[in-house]
């Protein structure tokens, strides 16, 4: 193992063994407790953006000067509007109130009843892209469930990162009566810390991956080499389908709707329109997408039809555009050359709507509404820790504090 590997897993280790430490007292924090601690962050993050701006202002220019792309950067920036906008999340997450614990299932022969109760996991760890606002997102959901957590974010982002643990969460936690090591910080760069993290089964037994397709994919199999579960989000990329029968004025609304962020797994990605409207609908298009300052990458593509341009550095303001015969044959193109992230159709043919969203098998389907609904807050009021678009029974689309637990069976005398 190199230097660097060794600190790594020395680092991971240690704040597994912080963050386990704190799980035996979570279990019976009262829920006011929880959500104090949530607003607490919302004001301390409001109150303390001084230093956290300055921290990511340095990242910024660490990340100019090494020629990341505009949608890394995107990513990576914070500024007031952006913080108050998380601290209004923190809030909302404080109020949504808790499901319970325990739930009757049955009763069984013999005078017994069987119930279910709702356990936190213990310790997870998370993996992330280099986006600050993410270290609170999943910090929150770790607060609200009543886990501990040990995160390590891309090195892009890591004095963001260190400024969000240190000067808003740790002092919002100690002030809520909380012990601030539930939440720890990796603090060693690269990647040795994310493959140290995916490497302790008997500390971190679950671990959330979010990120580039093929270093998400790299770690999960990682992960699985040791026996650590995951939850992964490796790829994105959302697709449009405009219909024969669409308004076109509504497609091109939530074309622009769709692309208000680069850099995000589900901005608008491939665009599909039917034959019928190809001729006069694509130019129109064209015009629209450079009116954006968006690339249109028009037949015959040279790279897949399902390419991720969130991903691509440098080439992130780009759309794909391509015919698709109908709604089935739309559909099974987003099914087969794309993540299956979440698809879209513009039609105002119920039945061509219904062939759609029949056909699509992805983890999020939507008619006449833009795809960027995909996501926690949009859809549940909720940050997420990701969005999971595994094929398997399991929490599936944005993850939240409610899928961060594990299911006990409770056989006791009626």
């Amino acid at each position: 193992m190199t230097t660097d590997g060794a600190d790594a897993l020395k680092a991971v280790e240690e704040a597994a063994r912080a963050a386990r430490g704190t799980v035996a007292d979570l279990a019976g924090v009262p829920a006011e407790r929880l959500d104090a601690a949530l607003r607490g962050i919302a004001d301390t993050l409001v109150r303390r953006s001084g230093p956290v701006l300055a921290a990511n202002e340095a990242d910024m220019t660490a990340a100019r000067e090494a020629g990341l792309g505009g949608g890394l950067l995107d990513r990576l920036r914070l500024d007031e509007a952006r913080l108050e906008a998380i601290a209004g999340q923190l809030r909302a997450l404080a109020g949504v109130p808790y499901e319970s614990a325990e739930r009757v299932i049955r009763e069984l022969p013999g005078g017994l009843l069987l119930t279910e109760r709702r356990r936190p996991v213990g310790v997870i760890g998370a993996n992330f892209e280099a986006r600050p606002n993410v270290v609170v997102d999943i910090a929150s959901q770790f607060v609200k469930s009543r886990n501990a957590g040990v995160l390590r974010t891309g090195s892009a982002a890591i004095r963001s990162a260190i400024a969000l643990a240190d000067e808003v969460i740790a002092p919002a936690l100690a002030g809520a009566g909380l012990d601030p090591a539930m939440i720890q910080l990796v603090r060693v760069p690269g990647q040795s810390s994310a493959r140290a993290l995916v490497s302790q089964p008997g500390l971190i037994p679950l671990v959330i991956l979010r990120g580039s397709g093929d270093s998400t994919r790299s770690l999960a199999a990682e992960a699985a080499r040791h026996g650590v579960r995951t939850m992964a989000h490796a790829d994105g990329g959302a697709v449009l389908y405009v219909d024969a029968a669409a308004d076109l004025a509504l497609a091109g609304q939530l074309i622009e709707a769709s692309l208000d962020r680069l850099g995000v797994c589900n901005r608008l990605n491939l665009l599909l329109v039917h034959p019928s409207l190809w001729d006069a609908f694509v130019p129109q298009l064209t015009a629209l997408l450079d009116r954006l300052g968006i690339a249109a990458s028009l037949p015959p593509h040279t790279h897949p039809l399902g390419h991720e341009w969130a991903l691509d550095s440098g080439s992130e303001a780009t759309v794909t555009i391509a015919p698709a015969g109908g709604p089935r044959a739309a559909a099974v193109l987003a099914n087969e050359e794309t993540s299956g992230l979440a698809a879209a159709i513009v039609t105002r043919d119920r039945a061509a709507a219904a062939e759609f969203l029949g056909a699509y098998a992805g983890t999020g389907a939507f008619w006449n509404s833009t795809t960027r609904l995909l996501d926690g807050f949009k859809l549940f009021s909720v940050p997420e820790t990701g969005i999971n678009i595994d094929a398997v029974p399991g929490p599936r689309g944005p993850v939240t504090f409610r899928d961060l637990y594990l299911r006990q069976f409770v056989v006791t005398p009626a």
